[in-house]
């Protein structure tokens, strides 16, 4: 009722009303299981299991529904129509749905799955295959969640669905007991006469799940000696036995003893034999306290009670009969009774309560947490009482944990990359002779990352934590980075100077104007202070001209009377601006010339002057003092006047001067300074707006100012209005300013741990610390950083250490068996000999107040022994002096002795003069205070000096000099390792050691470049280094390099095609050859200078080998002088172009002119000339060629980083000539291809480690292989041609030798039976401290030393470790042998599958009998099983060996080719007899192999028409050819070997079981009647005589139709 009251006590805080509807569907609803109702015998209803409650909200309105069907007796589904439905159970019912308060009250809880056993009552296999079908159960119950107590089931089947009680199971096939074979026979027992052999074997594998039994595990057979025994030794021996101690009780008074005392039963008649019978009356009794215990004393301090044991002492005769004591004559008997403590158990308190889980979130692997208890002893056990149970419970919790807040999440976070650097890119050579601050390109940048807790919410904690916590993947902390390196301006050639023009032709004022030239940027200047210089230079003059008139054309002129003298001539006239571009006629201010000009055509016979060339470049850009500018035009006298005709003008009038370029040489430009810094427009509001949640910031925008100047060139600033105001560069633009930023620190750590518990006392104080990291550091006039990264304190004192200790009482007086126990057994005189004496040992505290026994087991160490063996002197025991003081010691490593004397009636008793026993000398080594220091171990690692200093931002230095360390061992006299404080020093011996620095690649400097490739058009240049020196001990790796230790750079570089050409001055008057035709006409030659120039001057001559010689222009030419009746042409004009490309299907032309019609009769040649275009010699194509790409180039000042890859663009003519770029260029064909592509050359970082951790502490506390470990690891792989990462990441430093200290048990004794020569014994073993260098393996390096040394340690010498009871078999009695050794661990298998997780071994003892006689006695054979890991699985097979007659041997045999006895399937073992059927019972007869009846040897088998030995008849011919006798069907048996009778049992046999000849006979036959008659045959044919012709003619040669090696044949 309480329950229930309880629960709805709860449940009407949670949700009112719920409680009563709960308690009323408890009592109304009922619940049935599987229900059976029976329509017939054949039929009945069957019911599943109710399902959960369903509905919508949570109370009694929920519905549970289940299955119903309709089966027949057999177990099959029939229709639902075959069963009553009248009697159909409901399929639906009302029940109370659970709310989730309700869920949480109550929970079912179930056991683990007991044993799988076979199913009761069912159907069992004739024999087992694999496996058999069983069942396992479990307790299934209803608990309340608070208070884990039972409620009813009916609670928690509303809430949820039982769990199932039973669930199926496999049972392995029963498996026997497994033993091995048989050892060899044991010698015979007996040394004459009759005696017995044994042989045992050992259990390997326990029967189990139902397996046979374990066989006998000895077998014994008689032996008998040829040599009967003499009638002296055939009597019986006799020896004393001793039996076992009984267990150690408290004495009774005299009569509860005799109630209880051991009789001796020697009657013939008992049902057991020599058995020793016990009568015990139950008595409870009152244990007390022996009567000389202290009364002041707790019983708490002396809680140890001192009782006695027995044992029997027996005289055994050899054929294993007891019989009298007195026949087993010898000295004394022994000791019957002895004290004893009585045992105690282990006492320990209740367990404590549950510390908090370890589990206190939900994680996301779903582990469980785990919580401990403890509980403390309250009694150590004493007298072979029951060990202490474990003082630790532990067990899990928060499984689950839904209800749990969830874990922290711990991510990695970064500071701000740091500078960008380069130097760390360097070799050291390089750094050694490099300027460092000239170094741009590609370098590295670090960051530091550090661990911190993220929780739910989504606030950002940056309070660093352990790294540890963090996954294990961290971040990057180096990655790369670049400096832009320095580029100069690249700017353009001047232009030309051009014309003299307005400021602004739109809008000209005045009469001055400006000449200008320009340039423009090819490249912008990178990481320079200096902006490019002016780009526009200007010159004043007057008159400008922005716009004038150009005769563009003229044509031809045409005279007035159509034939000849004055004319006209028309001209086409445009408007140009400066560039020569036509624009509006308007824009020209002036008048234009005249559209007709006059001009004259020459009438026959008058003087033909040439056209005026173009004027000439002009001398001078400007006009000085000394000089001014001037241009000249000419022409030339075509043909003489004839006679009467028009004169030629005079020769100084064949040449035109004009003046040019005159304005003066002052030259003016506008020049920029630098800019300078961005500054604050005064309308802007704020200019720091910063954002702290992504370290980024919006910063407004700023102007830049700088001082624009007129300049006059060499001069200086002049006047602003002296330069042009059109190109005036801008004085201000618009800028960001740059963003303040402030220093952002995390928050600090948590201060790291201190001590918990307490401290020792006289301890040093112990400090903690915290730290925070810079995440961003201040720029731009931000906050400075704080100065205190680190901060240190030290820690809360804590209270000291408890002081427990030991309390020692003083021994008591030495107790002796009761009298009343010695008056009732035999041999008992005066009360003296051994017993035990206690004392009292308490547990203390400061207050020498009683304390827990388990904080003194803490803090002071394993409890004294509380009682000892103590002897009370008997009146004939040898009494001796004490001990003299022990004699002075000479020197270190000496002896001394004590001595002691024999006195009063001890002098004259034989047994105190044996020294052995009563020893009245003792020697012991002289104390010695010399102790020795020995290097012992290796060398640790070259250790260099650290720097100090927190946080300490440093490159790691990897050589130089350091410190290496070796442990001392410090040692006396007698080589036992003791203190090394005791030889002083720090415990090591160190050494300087050097660690070789790594020695980087050396290359020498880079060579002059080489001059390009190629004379013409793009080529490579190269430069070389060659190796200086190889990397050596991990320096920096080289580069690739050639056969010749060389690695080359090869940079793209361009050959002006026409650097060099060819100067032509004007041809010479033609001079006419006089001395054949005396006029001053006709033909004649002229000739011209040709000079090789430099293209880009207008110098002197050079050497003519610069030019091309295949073009160089001719020097000389033919030429004809008209006569005055002769036509005059004008020059041939150039040749039409040839379309490109080139089709040789066009032709080209040529025009001239007409200047003077010839006299009558005379015509004009022609005025046209038509050539076809011809590819290669008149007309050509061209095309681009483009190389390919170049490696990637850097800047001078850069090793690594963004670069540039650059190609060239070749114009090539069809016939293989390079050309200017502008040929192609002016051809307009399309140049698409990118010249620059972007590329980065890797940089060569070297590897980047961490700090060293701190040094471990030592992996043992003791010995000599005590090693520190520190390490680091790799932050940043070697990359390129980068240091590689040391081998080295990880340094060994031993610990200081100090010596170990341990209990040593030393080897078993064989048994040793006390006062008796057989029976009950006891093994024993010593327990020695000994000290060592850590290795115990290592025994013969282990030294004893005294006890004291080994005090602290835990290791006691407890009884049941030192002595082992054992037994010595009297003569003739019948034993256990010893333990066999553990089997092998083995699972329980199913096809190769374990069935189990641990495995089982087992060890056996057999029973040996020695007389036949005492058989009936012996004891039960034995053995035992434990648990093992890492087991195997076995399988066992079926073994034969071969045949030898009708018998074979046949074993089992386990996987691992051990013989065994059991685990092989009996039904499947082979035969070990071969037997004939039907059998061979006719004479002679035997069952061969093959088993079929055959014959003896000798003997031949007549067989019957079925196949069947008839009978066996004797060979013929092997009795002296005496008989001859006839066979129906047969074959003769040779010899009588049983190699013989082997090939005649494999022979072949011509003639079948049942007496018939076999087919291959008749082939055998039919073949060799076929070779008969072809051997016949053939003998004819050679044999035969060829029949000679009776013709005259000659003899002809016979035809043989033999293969001569013709093909043809």
């Amino acid at each position: 009722m309480s329950r229930h009251h309880g629960y709805c006590m709860v449940a009407w805080t949670r949700m009112t009303g719920s409680c009563l509807l709960l308690s009323l569907s408890l009592i109304v609803i009922q619940g049935r299981g599987d229900v059976e109702l029976a329509k017939d015998d054949r039929y009945e209803w069957k019911t599943g299991q109710w399902g959960r409650c369903m509905g919508d909200d949570c109370g009694p309105g929920g519905v549970q529904t289940r299955s119903v069907w309709c089966v027949h007796a057999e177990g099959w589904a029939a229709a639902v129509s075959s069963c009553p439905l009248a009697d159909m159970p409901q399929q639906q019912r009302r029940c109370f749905r659970e709310c989730d308060l309700q869920r949480e009250l109550f929970e079912w809880e179930t056991s683990e799955w007991g044993a799988c056993t076979l199913t009761p009552g069912g159907p069992q296999p004739a024999e087992c295959v694999m496996a058999q079908h069983g069942v396992q159960w479990r307790s299934v119950r209803c608990m309340r969640t608070s208070d884990r107590s039972a409620v009813t089931e009916r609670v928690c089947e509303f809430l949820s669905r039982r769990p199932a009680e039973e669930q199926a199971c496999l049972i392995p096939c029963p498996r026997p007991c497994i033993v091995s074979d048989f050892s060899t026979w044991s010698a015979c027992s007996a040394s004459c006469g009759v005696g017995l052999q044994h042989r045992t074997r050992a259990v390997l594998a326990a029967p189990v799940y139902g397996g046979a039994s374990c066989p006998n595990l000895t077998q014994t057979r008689p032996c008998e000696h040829l040599r009967p025994c003499p009638g002296s030794e055939g009597e019986f021996r006799y020896s004393l036995k001793v039996g076992p101690w009984t267990e150690c009780r408290l004495p009774h008074h005299k009569e509860m003893w005799l109630s209880g005392r051991t009789t001796l039963d020697f009657s013939t008649d008992s049902g057991e034999r020599n058995s020793v019978q016990r009568q015990v009356r139950s008595t409870h009794h009152t244990p007390h306290h022996h009567r000389h215990h202290q009364r002041h004393l707790s019983p708490k301090v002396l809680d140890i009670e001192i009782g006695y044991q027995t044992r029997q002492v027996r005289c055994m005769r050899s054929d294993g009969k007891n019989s009298m004591l007195s026949l087993c004559t010898q000295d004394s008997i022994p000791v019957t009774f002895q004290s004893c403590v009585m045992p105690r158990d282990c006492e320990t308190s209740e367990w404590g309560p549950w510390n908090p889980c370890s589990k206190s979130c939900r994680a996301l692997d779903l582990s469980p947490g785990y919580r401990t208890r403890t509980r403390s002893l309250k009694q150590v056990p004493i007298g072979g009482g029951e060990e202490c149970p474990g003082l630790e419970d532990k067990e899990a919790c928060n499984i689950i944990g839904d209800l749990l807040p969830e874990c922290p999440r711990y991510v990695w976070k970064n500071t701000d990359w740091g500078e960008c650097q380069i130097q760390p890119l360097l070799s050291t050579h390089d750094r050694r002779h490099g300027n460092l601050s000239l170094l741009c390109g590609g370098g590295i940048q670090t960051r530091e990352t550090y661990c911190v807790q993220v929780p739910g919410d989504a606030k950002e904690v940056t309070r660093p934590v352990n790294k540890r916590l963090c996954p294990a993947k961290t971040p990057p902390a180096v990655q790369p980075c670049s400096i832009p390196c320095p580029q100069d301006c690249l700017l353009s050639p001047w232009s030309p100077w051009g014309s003299c023009l307005y400021d602004d032709c739109l809008d000209p004022q005045g009469r001055k104007g400006f000449r200008q030239r320009a340039r423009h940027v090819l490249r912008e200047p990178a990481g320079m202070t200096q902006d490019c210089p002016h780009l526009v230079e200007s010159m004043a003059c007057e008159d400008p001209v922005c716009f004038h008139w150009l005769v563009s054309s003229t044509q031809p002129c045409e005279a007035a009377d159509g034939r000849c003298g004055a004319g006209s001539q028309a001209h086409i006239v445009l408007c140009v601006d400066s560039e020569g571009e036509a624009v509006p006629s308007e824009r020209c201010q002036d008048d234009p010339p005249p559209s007709l000009g006059p001009c004259e055509v020459p009438c026959p016979g008058d003087c033909v002057p040439g056209a005026w060339s173009s004027w000439s470049p002009c001398s001078h850009s400007c006009s000085s003092r000394n000089s001014e500018g001037r241009q000249s035009r000419t022409r030339t006298v075509l043909a003489p006047p004839g006679q009467g005709g028009k004169h030629c003008p005079p020769a100084s009038t064949l040449e035109d001067w004009r003046p040019c370029n005159q304005h003066p040489c002052i030259v003016f430009y506008w020049e920029a300074s630098p800019w300078g810094p961005c500054t604050e427009e005064p309308s802007a509001s704020d200019p720091n707006v910063t954002s702290s949640s992504d370290r980024s910031s919006t910063c407004a925008v700023g102007i830049q100012t700088r001082k624009v100047s007129c300049m006059k060139i060499n001069v200086g600033p002049v006047v602003p209005k002296r330069c042009p105001e059109s190109s005036r560069p801008d004085a201000t633009r618009p800028c960001l300013l740059p963003c303040r930023r402030d220093c952002i620190v995390t928050a600090f750590s948590e201060w790291t741990s201190c001590p918990s518990g307490c401290q020792p006392v006289n301890s040093t104080m112990t400090t903690q610390s915290r730290y925070r990291i810079i995440m961003q550091k201040s720029t731009n006039g931000g906050q400075e950083c704080p100065d205190t990264l680190h901060e240190e304190r030290e820690c809360e004192s804590l209270p000291v250490c408890p002081t427990y200790r030991w309390k020692i009482h003083k021994w008591h007086q030495c107790t002796l068996v009761p009298d009343s126990v010695q008056q009732g057994l035999t041999g008992v005189g005066e009360s003296c000999g051994r017993g035990l004496e206690i004392r009292g040992v308490a547990c203390v505290g400061e207050d020498e107040e009683l304390a827990n026994v388990t904080e003194c087991l803490q803090w002071a160490g394993a409890m004294p022994p509380r009682a000892r063996p103590c002897w009370v002197p008997c009146k004939d025991d040898c009494t001796l002096s004490s001990w003299s003081k022990f004699t002075d010691c000479a020197d270190c490593g000496g002896w001394r002795t004590r001595k002691r004397t024999l006195t009063g009636r001890s002098k004259k008793q034989p047994k105190c003069q044996r020294s052995e026993l009563y020893p009245l000398v003792e020697t012991e080594p002289c104390p010695c205070t010399d102790f020795r220091a020995q290097p012992r171990g290796n060398w640790s690692s070259c250790v260099l000096p650290e720097s100090r200093g927190w946080r300490a931002q440093r490159e790691l230095h990897e050589c130089g000099q350091g410190l290496r360390h070796r442990a001392v061992a410090c040692t006396d006299r007698d080589g036992r390792l003791v203190d090394p404080a005791l030889c002083g020093g720090s415990g090591y011996v160190e050494e300087v050691c050097l660690i070789p620095c790594p020695l980087d690649c050396k290359l020498s400097d880079w060579s002059a470049w080489s001059a390009c490739s190629a004379p013409c058009g793009s080529g490579v240049k190269v430069r070389s280094k060659w190796l200086r020196e190889k990397p050596f001990n991990g320096g920096r790796p080289c580069p690739k390099l050639d056969l010749k230790n060389q690695v080359y750079e090869a940079v793209p570089c361009y050959s002006e095609c026409s650097q060099y050409t060819w100067a032509l001055e004007s041809w010479s008057a033609c001079a006419v050859n006089m001395v054949d035709t005396p006029s001053s006409c006709g033909e004649g030659v002229q000739s011209r200078k040709v000079r090789c120039v430099r293209k880009d001057t207008v110098g002197d001559a050079v050497d003519s080998s610069l030019c091309d010689p295949e073009e160089a222009p001719p020097s000389g030419q033919t030429c004809f002088v008209p006569c005055p009746e002769d036509c005059v042409m004008s020059q041939w004009s150039q040749w039409s172009s040839c379309p490109s490309p080139c089709e040789q299907s066009v032709v080209r032309t040529r025009q001239r002119q007409t200047l003077r019609l010839p006299q009558t009769g005379s015509t004009c040649p022609e005025e046209s000339q038509a050539d076809r275009c011809v590819l290669n010699s008149t007309c050509f194509n061209y095309h681009y060629n483009l190389s390919d790409w170049s490696t990637c180039l850097l800047s001078e000042s850069a090793i690594c980083g963004q670069g540039v890859k650059v190609r060239q663009l070749n114009c090539v003519r069809s016939d293989g000539a390079v050309l200017e770029l502008s040929v192609c260029e002016e051809l307009l064909l399309p140049a698409e291809w990118q010249l620059t592509m972007a590329c980065v050359v890797d940089c060569p970082v070297n590897c980047l480690l961490s700090e060293w951790t701190p040094w471990s502490s030592c992996s043992i506390t003791c010995g000599f292989q005590g090693q520190m470990v520190r390490s680091r690891g790799v932050m940043q792989q070697a990359h390129e041609q980068g240091r590689p990462c040391p081998s080295q990441l990880s340094q060994t430093k031993p610990c200081p030798i100090r010596p170990c200290y341990t209990w040593l048990l030393g080897d078993w004794s064989s048994c040793w039976v006390e006062g008796a020569q057989c029976g009950e014994g006891v093994r024993e073993r010593n327990l020695t401290c000994v000290v060592h260098g850590g290795d115990l393996l290592d025994v013969s390096s282990a030294r004893a030393v005294g006890a004291e040394k080994c005090e602290d340690r835990l290791r006691g010498a407890e009884g049941r470790e030192l002595q082992l009871p054992c037994s010595v078999p009297c003569p003739g009695d019948c034993h256990l042998t010893e333990w066999s050794s553990w089997s092998c661990c083995q699972l329980t298998c199913l096809n190769g599958r374990s069935f189990e997780t641990t495995g089982q071994q087992a060890r056996s003892r057999a029973v040996v009998i020695q007389v036949p006689e005492n058989q009936d006695s012996c004891p039960q054979q034995v053995f035992e099983t434990r648990p093992c890991k890492d087991g195997r699985c076995h399988s066992y097979e079926w073994r034969t060996s071969g045949w030898k007659g009708n018998e074979r041997s046949v074993w089992c045999q386990r996987s691992d080719g051990v013989n065994v006895t059991g685990g092989c399937v009996p039904q499947e073992m082979p035969t070990t007899i071969r037997h004939c059927y039907p059998p061979c019972t006719k004479p002679f007869s035997h069952c061969t192999q093959r088993g079929v009846c055959g014959c003896e040897a000798g003997y031949t088998e007549v067989m019957t028409a079925h196949g069947f030995l008839d009978y066996c008849t004797r060979t013929p011919g092997l009795d002296n050819n005496k008989a001859d006798v006839k066979i129906n069907s047969g074959r003769f048996k040779p010899g009588t070997s049983q190699i013989q009778e082997f090939f005649h049992e494999w022979s072949l046999k011509p003639v079948g079981p049942d007496g018939r000849v076999k087919m291959w006979v008749y082939g055998l036959t039919a073949g060799g009647f076929a070779l008969i008659v072809l051997v016949i045959a053939l003998s004819f044919l050679l044999c035969k005589t060829p029949v000679q012709s009776k013709s005259s003619s000659p003899p002809q040669k016979p035809l043989t139709l033999a293969y001569d090696g013709d093909v043809d044949m």
